[in-house]
This record gives C-alpha cells, sequence and structure tokens, in this order.
C-alpha cells in the first residue's frame, strides 16, 4: 500500500470541535465488513450487536495535563512545552517538545506560572523540535507533580483550532482512565457512557482493560509513500493477566472479541501468541499496522473517524478491508458524521 491510497478531502466543518452533549449519543455507523452493508445508528445502539461472554477490551491509560505555557529567561518569550514523558523521576528530568523550538537551545532556562513558581533548565537537544528539560524543584516528587500538573492543560488535538477549556479535563478523558500515561485520549474509550458500561455488565458482555499509553507518534507526518519504510514510535503497554484470561475465555467460546480503538487493536496484536490466545505483556510497541494484514485475535473494532493519511486509518482499513473502509468514509462525509477525537464511531463487524 502507498500513502497515496489514503487520501481524502476533510472540510474543516466535519472536524468536531466539541465533544456530544452525552457521550453514548454520537453517531455510531455500523460496517458490515463482508458485504459493506452500513447502518447508521446512535452509539448507545451499540450492545445490539454483541451478548454474553462477548468481550470489550478497552484502554485504561490516563491522559495528564502534557501542555504548559512558559516565559524565556531574558527575552520573555512565550514559548510552549509539551511533556511527553518522564525520563528520570529522580532527577525530573521529562522528553518534551518546545514551540518556537529555533528559540530554545541547551542551557536556557524556562519559567511557568504566574510569580515564575517552576523553572525548567534545557540541558539536551534529542530532536529538531524536542528537548529533555531538567525542572528545578526542591519538594517531594508528589509535591513536584502536583505543582507541575496544575500548570498543565488539558492536550486536545491542535486540529480542534481551539484552546483547551475546563470540560476537557473531563471529556478528554475516559470514564476508565486509571493508569496515568498518555498525551492522547483513547477516543472511541470516550463514548462510553455509566450507563452503557452498567448496561454491558446487565447483558453478561465481559470488559478486559489493558493500557497503552498513546502518544503523538499517530500524529506525526508520514514522510515516506511506501508505507514498509515508516517506522512507528513505540508506546508504553502492559497487558496483565485478568485480561489476558477475560479475552482468552471469549476466543475459546468463539465469541466476540471487540477492541475499542486502534490502540487496543494494536496492543492485542502486539501481544498476541502464536496459538490465537493473548499472552501477558509489558514492554513497548511500535507495531505499524496496514493493509493487507491477517489479524488474530479481535473480531470487531470501535473507532473514530479519522485524519487522511493517518495511521489510524490505515489500521482501520487493515481490519475492514481497504475498499470497504475508505468507501464508507464517502458515506460517512456525505452523511455528515462528525471526525476526529470528540467526533462519531464506526463499528467494524462481520
Amino acid at each position: 500500500m502507498k500513502l497515496s491510497q489514503f487520501k481524502f478531502e476533510l472540510p474543516d466543518e466535519k472536524i468536531a470541535t466539541q465533544p456530544a452533549h452525552f457521550r453514548d449519543e454520537s453517531r455510531l455507523m455500523f460496517l458490515h465488513r463482508k458485504t459493506g452493508e452500513i447502518e447508521h445508528r446512535i452509539f448507545k445502539d451499540i450492545l445490539d450487536y454483541f451478548g454474553e461472554d462477548d468481550t470489550f477490551v478497552f484502554n485504561n491509560t490516563r491522559v495528564f495535563p502534557a501542555r504548559l505555557y512558559g516565559n524565556k529567561e531574558k527575552t520573555n518569550a512565550r514559548i510552549e512545552v509539551f511533556l511527553l514523558r518522564e525520563l528520570n523521576a529522580s532527577q525530573k528530568l521529562w522528553d518534551v517538545l518546545v514551540d518556537p523550538a529555533r528559540k530554545i537551545r541547551i542551557g536556557n532556562k524556562l519559567y511557568f506560572g504566574k510569580d515564575d513558581s517552576m523553572v525548567a533548565e534545557v540541558i539536551d537537544n534529542t530532536t529538531s523540535r524536542g528537548r529533555t528539560l531538567r525542572f528545578l524543584f526542591d519538594g517531594t516528587h508528589e509535591e513536584f507533580k502536583r505543582q507541575l500538573f496544575e500548570l498543565g492543560e488539558t492536550p486536545i488535538p491542535r486540529y480542534m483550532g481551539r484552546e483547551a477549556v475546563e470540560d476537557d479535563a473531563e471529556r478528554y478523558q475516559t470514564l476508565f482512565a486509571e493508569v496515568e500515561g498518555a498525551v492522547v485520549a483513547p477516543a472511541a474509550g470516550l463514548h462510553f457512557s455509566r450507563e452503557l458500561l452498567k448496561r454491558i455488565e446487565i447483558r453478561d458482555v465481559r470488559k478486559a482493560y489493558l493500557t497503552v499509553h498513546n502518544g503523538l507518534g499517530n500524529y506525526r507526518e508520514i514522510e515516506v509513500e511506501d508505507l514498509t519504510k515508516h517506522k512507528m514510535d513505540s508506546e508504553e503497554m502492559s497487558v496483565h493477566a485478568d485480561c489476558c484470561e477475560t479475552v482468552n475465555r471469549s476466543f475459546d467460546f468463539g465469541k466476540q472479541i471487540c477492541a475499542v480503538g486502534t490502540s487496543v487493536l494494536r496492543a492485542l496484536e502486539t501481544a498476541a501468541s502464536t496459538d490465537g490466545h493473548l499472552k501477558e505483556f509489558d514492554g513497548w510497541t511500535n507495531r505499524f499496522i496496514f493493509p493487507p494484514y491477517e489479524f488474530h485475535l479481535p473480531t470487531a473494532l470501535v473507532s473514530n473517524f479519522q485524519h487522511p493519511y493517518s495511521t489510524l486509518l490505515m489500521m482501520q482499513c487493515a481490519f475492514g478491508g481497504y475498499e470497504t473502509v475508505m468507501d464508507a468514509y464517502k458515506t460517512a462525509l456525505k452523511e455528515n458524521y462528525r471526525f476526529g477525537s470528540y467526533g462519531d464511531a464506526m463499528l467494524i463487524l462481520d
């Protein structure tokens, strides 16, 4: 497959900049991957397609307030600092992106907060835009993290074209978010309300949780036409025994295993054994899934509508079939589905 095969025109007005009023009342397109048949539903209708002992697999990562604004010493220039991950807790080292990058050099100090309560020093240039910062703070690690996150904003994607507001702290987070470490929300999970999660239990549909700390790699522009030459950024993930037990039970009984989001889809394939069962995993994955691809575990995928050229669209096409999914996208555009993290969802199922 070539990059150019994933091109389509996405008008700005199709991109959701605000979440639906109620989590489970976004639109849901059901795509029958064998026939290409499409149904237009509401997200809370998703349980119509699942029954006893089927399993939803969720990503329980928790988004932290990763976007900060500070000022450079002497010039007082405004600098955006995007926290990517903590490198060393005791030394308070963080891997970050800075913008504008050209203004920042090793040795520069950055000041954050109204009273410059937080100070960081640039100690390394890791990429053309990336930096390593050492935060200068005398308190405990818990006090440091609390103050740092109080300064940060919810890292909603830039394509929304607006600054984060107070409501984003709740809505750009799943209700089952537990393990801190993501800078991108697992968007498909945002549609699950408390009522819908309760209905899953009442129906005896299983819930399993794994962790993938979603990074910015899925938003990184692909710079090669030949997709076999693209290298994905690595993301930290873990799959524990209880998740394996639940998923493997459904697998052994021939039940549905629904990956809630492309991050879960990739994690399941990363941790799948040769006999098709899910095994425990604790490490990193840089698996790049694009058509054609033979899946081992998931039988269903629920995922939001993605941007052109994105690796997330490529994973959807790998699961549902290239022509089938791309035709569904034409329908989605015609029928005014909303795209992006706060947008509508597609369920792909046989």
